[in-house]
């Protein structure tokens, strides 16, 4: 096993390393790339099962606040 030759063969995957972290930063800085950070306003998009879900929900809850209650009533 020759010492000299493993150390070389490492420092150069090092640099390589080092070429391609210095392009991915350089990409981060100007925002490029599918990495985008997404806006803290984007809408999000759900699927047709939870939408599903949060329409029973609300059902439910809007069938509640509908009911007259006993303690609300305006009798004197």
């Amino acid at each position: 096993m020759d010492l000299n030759k493993t150390i070389a063969e490492l420092l150069a995957q090092r640099d390589k390393i080092d070429a391609a972290i210095k392009q991915l930063e350089s990409l981060k800085a100007v925002g490029a790339g599918p990495f985008k950070p997404r806006s803290p306003r984007a809408r999000k998009f759900i699927g047709a099962d939870e939408r599903r879900d949060i329409s029973t929900r609300m059902k439910r809850y809007w069938e509640k606040r509908r009911q007259p209650s006993l303690t609300s009533g305006r009798e004197s």
